[in-house]
């Protein structure tokens, strides 16, 4: 069963996180510093991107959130997501992508670009229906 009940879909995707990569951050270790030496960890980018979008750097948020999206589908798929099927924000490992679909949305909404901001929401609510509202989209 998924944690949503559909006893039919896709069981959900449990991402196993970047160990090294989350301690670092933790460890107030710099976000830029954290993406050179892991670029695969979604979580890197979703700090880069939330830090850009807090400071008003609108396009450069955008810009690290767009890449930690697609180090995040590339993640997913390797652990058997087919593109659509839960993607629990209660587990910690998968925040990093879905940190990173918020802030796309939240820069694509900003700058305009309607059609990207209602893709992120859609995803988000086909992730985890909790996610946007947990993320500040609700």
């Amino acid at each position: 069963m998924t944690s949503f009940g559909d006893l039919l879909g896709p069981q959900p995707t449990l991402l196993p996180g970047d160990d090294e990569a989350e301690s670092a951050l933790l460890n107030h270790e710099a976000p830029e510093t954290v993406a050179a030496a892991h670029p695969t960890a979604s979580v890197a980018w979703a700090y880069l991107a939330e830090g850009a979008l807090d400071s008003g750097a609108t396009i450069t948020a955008y810009a690290y959130a767009r890449t930690g999206y697609h180090r995040g589908l590339d993640q997913l798929r390797r652990n058997g997501w087919k593109g659509f099927g839960p993607v629990p924000y209660s587990h910690e490992p998968n925040r990093g992508f879905l940190r990173c679909v918020a802030v796309l949305a939240k820069a694509a909404r900003d700058i305009g670009e309607h059609d990207e901001y209602a893709r992120c929401l859609d995803l988000l609510e086909d992730c985890d229906p909790k996610a946007a509202e947990a993320l500040g989209l609700g």
